[in-house]
């Protein structure tokens, strides 16, 4: 089939052209286009009724999407009011999906992931390529036949997130099949059977295949070599080769679902090209084949804003591409390396892939505990004040920044965010954009008077910033925020040791955030862990009473699990300690000297039900999402 489908799709969110009514606009009569009050499209719509039975949505959510419809109304364009609910980030659409298919009597099927991808394999070759593009343009699915008397009686099913759509009915009409049924299945199962079924193809790789592995030009790449000269370089950069090797790690890179891209060389000479994969480097391609000056200027000159021949500084850059239907960027960074060879001047570029469609905007979605979400959504919900998420770098805190920012942000409220860089583009959200002419500083003094309600700032980096954040916090404005600190307790030391006030740190907090990322195991493969290693279950505080509450579980090592591909694990969530800002931690904050008795704080936030890192980590291992392995990897000796 032509079409490619890159991992976990989604379907366009678009308006069908079939509730389109059709006519030109001046060609609407005038009763087409009346205003609908609010309370009467409400009651007219059964899903939107359902919806609010169930507290699946509420007033405002509804009203945002009846200001949309209204506006389509307008323009003589037909949907129903509930689909749009569909487009709303802050809704779990497949909560609208199903409520929608039960009010119209569309049924729910249950499937076992292996069965449907075995099935959906099994009967390619029953419909011809152009019915399958349309079939997953559409997000339908065959899933499963029921044999009849006769091989044309037989009965088949369809699963698509939305089976009241009537492109979905009028295209399996056309298959001219006797017997069928339009079932319900979530929308993420319908995108996984389609990623699984109808894999990206990578044409930079098939090119790859194709193409001729010469590169040096007649000349070995040995210890004795001098640097290749100018016209020899650009004679290599112009190879084809060299061009479909980036652009095959930048496709292949998203399609896996990296964070990030790493090239360099190595001491021999060659080219290393690794991906993060849920926080792990992996080598992807090993090049021995050109010069690494030659691929290191490849990747280059496609970035903008970076200089191919400057190799002794450090570069930002960007890119962006199309890769299968989705504008992809890609933030560049250049650093200059040592290298085995003195005469060759050695870069280290790592890429930072920023897909839009990986962002979260539903913080439960996040993987917090119960305790720890209750109290970022109450903190969250707060008129003002500050909210601190601290951890290293690459342990979530943006992403769950995102997603609460998501969850407060409506059209009556001014959010503005400062970020170093934007990474991350948010409707309805105003971003600043910061450069050498507007600095942290000043962005944070221009917002003071910019009238906003709630306020991100990237990072508190120094004393200046810090006061200035909390400030906003102090007068009356809901403030984000980040910090680099290993637990909760240890953010507030470092607010101390910066030289903010004791007063200022107590009364403008609501809540601080410890988060780190860790990795399920792969539910498809993972195994009992039936003798787990008593030194780890020691150092992380297991007790006899825990490990009899519940079964541990170790990684798979199956190389042929449909899911993992034997990496044992697959995707992460997080881990997070909440400490709260209660009566008894501002004063124990207050009657600080000269420093912040982080034990004490600590002690006090656990006695308040504040669960600690490892404690989350044990809990996750005991419900089987990770390895008792894991969680000591990523929360050290933290107790």
């Amino acid at each position: 089939m032509s079409s490619t489908i890159d991992r976990a799709p989604e379907p366009r969110n678009r308006i069908p052209d079939s509730e389109s009514n059709g006519k030109p606009k001046s060609a609407a009569s005038s009763a087409d286009n009346v205003a609908v009050p609010f309370e009467t499209a409400i009651v007219r719509d059964r899903v939107i009724a359902r919806l609010k039975k169930n507290d699946v949505v509420t007033d405002s959510q509804l009203e945002k999407a009846w200001t949309e419809w209204s506006r389509l109304r307008m323009q003589n364009i037909r949907v129903p009011l509930w689909r749009l609910l569909t487009m709303d980030q802050s809704l779990d659409s497949d909560d609208i999906f199903v409520e929608a298919a039960s009010v119209y009597a569309f049924k729910e099927v249950e499937i076992e992931e292996k069965e449907a991808l075995a099935f959906i394999e099994a009967c390619k070759e029953d419909f011809d390529d152009s019915t399958w593009d349309n079939m997953v343009e559409l997000f339908v699915l065959p899933v499963s036949r029921e044999p009849g008397k006769n091989t044309p009686d037989s009965k088949w099913t369809f699963a698509t997130h939305d089976p009241t759509r009537p492109e979905v009915h009028q295209l399996i009409q056309s298959l001219n099949l006797r017997r069928f049924e339009i079932m319900y299945l979530p929308q993420s199962m319908v995108g996984i059977l389609i990623s699984e079924s109808f894999a990206n193809v990578n044409q930079y790789l098939e090119k790859l295949e194709d193409a001729p592995a010469v590169f040096d030009m007649g000349m070995e790449f040995t210890s004795d070599d001098e640097l290749v000269d100018g016209e020899a370089l650009d004679a290599e950069i112009n190879r084809s080769r060299l061009i479909n090797l980036f652009e095959a790690a930048l496709v292949e890179a998203v399609t896996r679902g990296a964070s990030d891209l790493h090239i360099y060389p190595n001491a021999d000479g060659h080219v290393e090209i690794h991906m993060r994969i849920d926080g792990d480097l992996e080598q992807w391609h090993l090049e021995d084949n050109i010069r690494p000056e030659a691929f290191l200027s490849v990747v280059k000159d496609n970035s903008t804003n970076v200089d191919r021949f400057d190799r002794d500084s450090a570069q930002d850059g960007f890119i962006q591409r199309w890769v299968d239907g989705t504008l992809i960027r890609f933030r560049v960074s250049i650093l200059p390396i040592a290298s085995a060879k003195q005469e060759i001047h050695a870069e280290s570029i790592v890429i930072r892939i920023l897909d839009d469609r990986k962002v979260l905007t539903d913080l439960s979605k996040i993987g917090l505990n119960d305790v720890a979400m209750a109290r970022f959504d109450m903190a969250i919900r707060q008129p003002n004040g500050m909210v601190i998420l601290t951890g290293p770098t690459g342990s979530g805190k943006s992403t769950t920044l995102v997603a609460a920012l998501y969850q407060v942000v409506t059209p009556k409220v001014n959010v503005l965010t400062v970020e170093d860089p934007v990474e991350y583009l948010m409707r309805g959200i105003r971003q600043i954009k910061l450069s050498h002419k507007l600095d942290l500083e000043g962005a944070l003094r221009a917002i003071l008077r910019h009238d906003p309600d709630i306020v991100m700032v990237g990072e508190m980096r120094d004393q200046q910033t810090a006061e200035l954040a909390i400030k906003l916090a102090n007068t009356g404005h809901l403030t984000f925020t980040t910090l680099h600190t290993n637990d909760a307790p240890s953010a507030v030391s470092r607010l101390f040791k910066m030289g903010v006030e004791p007063f200022l740190i107590a009364y403008a907090i609501n809540l601080v955030v410890a988060q780190r990322l860790i990795r399920k195991l792969c539910d498809e493969c993972k195994e009992p862990e039936n003798a787990p290693d008593e030194d780890t279950l020691r150092h992380l505080g297991f007790t006899e009473e825990e490990l009899s509450q519940g079964q541990l579980y170790k990684a798979g090592d199956d190389a042929a699990c449909p899911v993992c591909k034997g990496a044992g694990f697959k995707g992460r969530r997080a881990l997070a300690e909440t400490l709260l800002f209660t009566a008894r931690i501002r004063n124990i904050i207050m009657e600080s000297n000269d420093s912040v008795d982080e034990d004490g704080l600590r002690a006090a936030a656990v006695e308040d039900g504040m669960m600690t890192l490892t404690e989350c980590g044990r809990s996750v291992a005991m419900e089987g999402e990770t390895t008792i392995e894991e969680v000591l990897r990523v929360t050290g000796s933290t107790l």
